[in-house]
């Protein structure tokens, strides 16, 4: 069976130093990203946007942008860093693209809360409070 009558189609002539029989590479857009996120990671579209801590320690009024991608947890790599036990090491993820933005709970123990209501995923809205373990922010849209 030749290579038409697969699908598969022909490499134009390319030595990848692959049997001819292999797979070849192929770029998947988005990996490592939002998997609802189709638009370019370049900034274009984001939303200017802050989490603001409005209890649940000593931070209340510090102000975290919301980048492309914003992880909340208890590990030190987290963009957001709230080292409290009520807080999984990785507990949520904040998108931010020409979709909108959105939280996202990373299966954490104690759950990501938007205005009250315990949530897996869920868009923000200018004044929605996000709760993570002990820690309230609210979320600001910039105008």
């Amino acid at each position: 069976m030749s290579d038409d009558e697969t699908g598969r189609g022909s490499s134009g002539g390319e030595d990848h130093g692959l049997p001819a029989d292999a797979t070849q590479p192929m770029h998947l857009p988005g990996i490592g990203r939002d998997p609802d996120c189709h638009e370019a990671a370049d900034g274009a579209g984001l939303q200017d946007a802050n989490l603001v801590v409005v209890s649940g320690s000593d931070r209340i009024g510090e102000s975290y942008h919301v980048a492309a991608t914003t992880t909340i947890g208890r590990s030190p790599d987290s963009v957001i860093f709230l080292d409290d036990v009520t807080v999984s090491r990785e507990h949520a993820v904040v998108f931010n693209d020409a979709a909108g933005v959105r939280i996202e709970d990373k299966a954490s123990l104690n759950g990501t809360f938007v205005n009250g209501e315990r949530v897996e995923r869920s868009e923000l809205r200018d004044g929605d409070t996000i709760q993570v373990g002990k820690y309230r922010f609210s979320y600001v849209e910039s105008t």
